[in-house]
């Protein structure tokens, strides 16, 4: 259209008219934009401490752990497994998006898988029986083809580049063709763990392994062998004691019928530098297997042909049955840093890419943690561990403490997004382990490497069953060049014990031990730790749990529902001035709605399947007295942030991730052990806190607490729609964020003793400043004891004179760790022994 007939007056009015519709057109156009985008915002899916609840995955078995997390084409992979299934399962494989949005394969035929490699001249990952290619593509090898628990994929020795090793738990071996998925049976899958006593009818051709141990776990290859590890014993015994020989470590050249076994001992990760793609240089990169006995961790090196061994300490004991369940599954890992990321035994560990015999320096500790951990990766800058969370088994995890509380409706877990500088912000590295417990050990012969680096406090138990003295020569290798030299010697006289502490500045790698004669039951037990730097107050992600005083607040029982519902049941009761108001079923879903369902009968069944037992802890002048279920009693401190003696019923003990326990006791949070993994007498503080908190429970892979102040809010606080009730909601490994574990108590206070008779052993583990208080009405001497390794090793440490009504105190090392203290008066007397930790 022309303006030229148009006055000048006319056309500004068209101008202007014109340029008002535009602005109005741009300006719905941003609206719409702007509302789209708060859309999408609104749309993002809600994550607490980084677990996104509507990523949670379900099966219908025992167990739903998982079993491998690997970032490929664009996104994560994973698959879960259930507890013992060779033929396929209801676990599936799933993928999920950058935008959060997960999606489980239609072909999936579950099992109990943990195998993953990237086959790089086929551009495949390998991920249990699946095969995904770069276009996520996914390729299915069935069951019957394969048969097993598949838990471990290597390089071919002889066909790298077209074929992968598969190994499965029950020690059945596999060759894959990875462009046709043609399967070669090389040993097969043994599902009578080695216990058959008579023809096996599926018995064909193919050899057994007839490895010793079952439960694999790691398989790798290099130097010219694969290489297996096995973590378990399928024995009644080692389900019930930690320290009967276990698993294997074994190797395979590719080619003879029989496997030949490195070491009778538990292991789980087979590693090299070339991780997932396996080695670059196979005929001479390292290899490495990451293991345990019930003195210490073991680290196997394959270097230039020959295996080598090293200890490490252990940070936690809940890993130790020698069943091998407990131990789902550490890793060596890459993660994109200068160094690989191990986790075992509850601690996650630097280890140095280059890790060889002659350049061992560089393996150190960095935090502890409460999850139980299947796998991990970084993916989108992130880490994701990929957990084990809730089995609806506790398989043998039972105790009195606990009660009849029925485990949860259905098995699932989830994953924890984080950042990749949390592995240096957990629980404070805690280390102990033994080169010799109660062993026989001849002159002249060092013990295995024991880690002498990154820790700041270390020291060292040295005793004997010896008639005379013997000498402990200490060796150190400065910088991890395999080069020893004479660090110091101590010299142990017959029937005593020596604790040898080491100065922060005194530097090395490795430590070994010899002894100048032959010498019976031999032990040195090191105790490591780094200090705490929490202070004691509790992080503001916990304002608005109930304190003790606090008049108006909800409480009640928690757990995840049956018959696929998929959500968590609060039976939940409304305090107002001290009094209950209102009780209601509520339903806690996958977007965290807190809904009341009006459903008095699964209130009630609530209450009676999963009730809180009293009477399980005794509160005395003392301290707190727990009798376990074989009539073992343990003292326990209070915490001195709060008094919560006389509120209650508060639930004590509970599986919070699989086969793993908290226990809260006195306003403390311990991590306690499976009672075939020593139970409580391998306890470990985590936290003290000043909360009355009623109940907890594992949903989604978040933990839930309950026992939430009425009015508060916050991220953490997740409150019902009708207002009324609410439940705290966050990490597990938030605990840590409560700050450091302190108390106070004692096994004796005003107490009548009996000469020579000991008391109660006392819990001295994970706490930082440790004093004793003692007194007496009558003169005494009274003999400090410790159990150096949980296992009822009791040992002299000091004896403390004590004249009538005479109070001395003793203040122990930082250095100094022991699990359990006792005493033992010389004389009948009224005694008060009381120890403060802070």
């Amino acid at each position: 259209m022309s303006l030229s007939k148009f006055p000048p007056s006319a056309i500004s009015t068209m101008v202007h008219r014109r340029l008002a519709c535009l602005t109005v057109v741009l300006s719905l156009a941003f609206s719409s934009f702007l509302l789209a985008d708060e859309a999408k915002t609104e749309a993002k899916p809600r994550s607490i401490s980084g677990i996104y609840p509507h990523l949670a995955y379900w099966n219908d078995h025992g167990e739903c752990g998982t079993g491998a997390v690997v970032p490929w084409a664009g996104k994560l992979w994973v698959i879960t497994y259930g507890p013992h299934y060779p033929h396929g399962s209801t676990d599936q494989l799933y993928s999920i998006t950058p935008d959060m949005q997960i999606e489980a394969f239609a072909g999936s035929v579950g099992g109990t898988p943990a195998n993953r490699m990237i086959h790089k001249e086929t551009n495949q990952l390998l991920i249990g029986p699946y095969v995904i290619d770069e276009k996520a593509n996914i390729r299915v090898i069935p069951p019957d083809a394969m048969p097993g628990r598949l838990t471990g994929n290597a390089r071919h020795l002889f066909d790298p580049t077209g074929k992968a090793y598969y190994a499965t738990m029950e020690e059945g071996f596999y060759e894959v063709d990875l462009k046709t998925l043609e399967v070669t049976e090389l040993f097969q899958d043994d599902q009578s763990h080695g216990k058959k006593v008579g023809p096996d009818p599926t018995a064909h051709d193919v050899p057994y392994a007839a490895l010793p141990g079952y439960h694999g776990k790691g398989l790798y290859s290099g130097q010219n062998r694969l290489i297996y590890a096995n973590n378990g014993e399928a024995s009644g015994l080692a389900r019930s004691r930690p320290d009967v020989p276990s698993g294997c470590l074994a190797e395979w050249d590719g080619k003879s019928k029989t496997w030949q076994v490195v070491r009778r001992n538990q292991f789980t990760d087979v590693r090299g530098p070339g991780d997932l793609l396996g080695n670059p240089h196979p005929e001479t990169d390292p290899v490495w297997a990451i293991g345990w006995d019930h003195r210490s961790l073991l680290l196997m090196l394959l270097d230039e042909g020959k295996w080598y061994t090293y200890r490490l300490p252990k940070a936690s004991h809940c890993y130790d049955g020698a069943h091998g369940w407990n131990t789902e599954w550490p890793r060596i890992h890459d993660i994109g840093e200068e160094d690989f990321a191990m986790n075992m035994h509850g601690m996650f560990w630097h280890f140095p890419k280059t890790f060889t015999r002659a350049n061992s320096a560089g393996i150190a500790p960095r935090s502890t943690y409460l999850k139980v951990i299947g796998d991990y990766c970084r993916w989108n800058d992130q880490l994701v561990f990929g957990c084990d969370d809730a089995a609806q088994s506790e398989f043998l995890n039972t105790r009195r403490a606990k009660g009849k509380v029925a485990g949860p409706g259905q098995s699932h877990s989830n994953l924890w997004f984080t950042s990749t500088d949390i592995l240096d912000k957990l629980g404070a590295p805690i280390g102990r382990g033994s080169v010799w417990l109660n062993d026989d050990v001849k002159a002249g012969v060092p013990s295995d490497p024991y880690l002498f680096s990154g820790f700041e406090r270390r020291s060292l138990c040295l005793f004997h069953d010896a008639k005379t003295p013997v000498t402990f020569s200490l060796e150190v290798d400065r910088e991890g060049k395999d080069q020893w030299i004479e660090l110091t010697t101590v010299t142990v006289p017959a029937g005593e014990t020596i604790w040898h502490s080491f100065p922060q500045e005194e530097a090395g790698v490795w430590l070994r031990i010899a002894t100048d004669k032959d010498c019976p039951k031999a032990t040195a037990q090191f105790q490591y730790a780094n200090r705490d730097v929490r202070d004691t107050d509790e992080a503001t992600i916990f304002e608005g749990l109930r304190k003790p005083g606090s008049t108006a607040y909800s409480e009640g029982i928690v757990r995840v529902r049956g018959n696929r519902l998929q959500t968590m049941s609060f039976a939940a009761t409304q305090v107002v001035d001290g009094q209950p108001t209102h009780e209601g079923l509520y339903e806690l879903d996958a977007n965290l709605n807190l809904t009341n369902k009006h459903d008095r009968i699964a209130f009630e069944w609530t209450h009676d399947n999963a009730p809180i037992p009293e009477g399980v802890l005794t509160f005395d002048d003392a301290s707190i007295l727990y009798v376990d279920d074989e009539g073992n009693r343990w003292r326990l401190p209070r915490s001195t942030k709060t008094d919560i003696a006389g509120f209650g019923p508060l639930r004590i003990a509970r599986e919070v991730a699989t086969e793993r326990d908290l226990f809260n006791c006195g306003g403390t949070f311990y991590e306690l052990p499976a009672r075939n993994a020593n139970g409580i007498a391998k306890i470990r503080p985590v936290c003290s806190h000043p909360y009355a908190i009623n109940d907890y429970c594992s949903y989604r892979g978040m933990m839930i607490l309950t026992g939430v102040d009425s009015g508060a809010s916050g991220e953490h606080i997740i409150r019902s729609e009708d207002g009324r009730v609410a439940v705290w909601a966050g990490v597990i490994d938030d605990l840590w964020k409560l700050g450091k574990p302190v108390g106070v108590g004692g096994p004796w206070k005003n107490t009548q003793v009996t000469a020579d008779t000991p008391s109660d052993p006392y819990l001295m583990t994970g706490y930082d400043k440790k004093t004793l208080a003692v007194s007496s009405d009558k003169p005494t001497d009274i003999r400090v004891e410790v159990d150096v390794d949980g296992t009822g090793t009791w040992r002299i440490y000091q004896t403390l004179s004590l004249g009538e009504g005479e109070n001395k105190s003793l203040s122990f090392p930082e250095e100094f760790q022991a699990y359990w203290v006792r005493l033992v008066s010389s004389h009948d007397a009224t005694v008060t022994g009381q120890l403060t930790y802070e």
